[in-house]
């Protein structure tokens, strides 16, 4: 997928369009409680500057759901570009309108400008033509490095990017890098490691990852699905009862193929999903009636982890267990441990996955970590990403 990239175009005296992700965490205060969604659209802001580019930013946060939502004003993000640029970054009231216009003319080579929330115009997410050509009237230029949204098909990205010269920038240039050649030419053995809630949400992903892992490992509440279609008592954990026949058919495929799909050996139970109740680890073959898993157990940690060391390229999307209470956080925190000690190229597939890294603060042991978790899977699972397929190809 070689599309135009920054590099490819001439950016010198061009007022540009960047289509960011500043889609970050609030506290009650409004500070910003992890910028690294910030400081990952920085490499392509800096070389704008450099270029001599006038740079008008656009993002949404959070879902306002096509109304001014006060508390989603991206301010708070204007006040951290102008820190770690060390230039002033102006922000705009609103991201369309006279207001908009007159100051985008008025701007100069080297200028910095952040518009408000894009979500707060129901045009956004419904890729209004409209809304998009008024968008892409304020730039020469359009540049795309928001891949945490280029699964979605917006006024944002897609819609300006069908008005303007387009191109990505070094965040989706990175992203794709890894991603393709992950499915194209992993170095082997290949080991896909997926875990969270839902099987419905992974289906299509180990679809398309049958034919080309080397080894699969299940975890997360997903795995008790599996289990019960495998006709094994899973007490009272969460099972989606509506795919049953999906995940039986999922393990009669794998079947057929030379991938080794293995699901956890035993899990750890309690009763309720707190952290001052009794929990303990048992097969998955003997989970109790009123029990609920909530985590991979220590066997099961340690087979995967031998399966880990011995690979050359891993992907993790999806953690273990319910990782945020500290009794059900051992599985991940293994896991995570695992990735960090081996000497593979190790790719997180964002989401919670990359939360789970940071909270035990292994990030920097790991080989890339990817800003869109939605984004990463549908690309990984086969699926074209809209914000990336309306870029030209070179």
């Amino acid at each position: 997928m070689k599309k135009v990239g920054l590099k490819d175009t001439d950016v010198t005296n061009k007022k540009v369009l960047v289509r960011v992700d500043f889609n970050v965490p609030l506290n009650d205060k409004l500070e910003i409680t992890d910028d690294k969604r910030i400081i990952s659209a920085l490499p392509t802001i800096k070389y704008l500057l450099e270029n001599n580019a006038a740079i008008i930013l656009l993002s949404h946060l959070g879902r306002p759901k096509g109304k001014v939502v006060p508390e989603m004003s991206l301010r708070p993000v204007a006040i951290k570009l102008t820190q770690l640029l060390n230039i002033n970054v102006k922000m705009i009231n609103d991201c369309i309108g006279d207001e908009v216009k007159s100051k985008v003319k008025k701007m100069k080579v080297g200028d910095v400008i952040l518009l408000e929330n894009t979500r707060f115009h129901p045009g956004e997410k419904k890729n209004d033509p409209e809304f998009s050509k008024q968008l892409a009237n304020l730039g020469d230029l359009f540049i795309d490095d928001a891949f945490g949204t280029a699964h979605r098909a917006h006024a944002s990205n897609v819609g300006i990017a069908t008005y303007l010269p387009s191109a990505v920038g070094f965040l989706i240039e990175k992203e794709i890098k890894y991603l393709e050649e992950l499915l194209s030419n992993p170095e082997r053995p290949f080991t896909a490691i997926l875990g969270g809630v839902k099987v419905s949400g992974k289906i299509e992903l180990i679809n398309n990852l049958l034919d080309k892992a080397d080894n699969i490992l299940i975890g997360g509440a997903m795995m008790f699905t599996f289990l019960k279609a495998k006709d094994l008592s899973v007490g009272k954990s969460l099972v989606e009862n509506d795919k049953l026949d999906l995940a039986k058919d999922l393990l009669i495929r794998v079947n057929t193929k030379v991938v080794q799909f293995l699901l956890p050996v035993d899990t750890v139970i309690a009763k309720e999903i707190k952290n001052d109740t009794k929990f303990m680890a048992v097969p998955v073959s003997e989970i109790p009636e009123e029990w609920i898993g909530l985590d991979i157990g220590t066997k099961t940690v340690k087979l995967f982890k031998k399966i880990i060391s011995n690979s050359k390229t891993i992907i993790w999307n999806g953690p273990m267990g319910m990782f945020e209470i500290e009794n059900f956080a051992a599985g991940t925190r293994g896991i995570a441990d695992a990735l960090a000690n081996c000497s593979g190229i190790t790719i997180i597939g964002g989401g919670d996955s990359a939360s789970a890294i940071e909270k035990f603060e292994l990030s920097d042991k790991i080989t890339h970590i990817s800003t869109g978790g939605g984004a990463s899977l549908e690309f990984l699972a086969g699926k074209e990403l809209p914000g990336i397929a309306v870029i030209p190809d070179k």
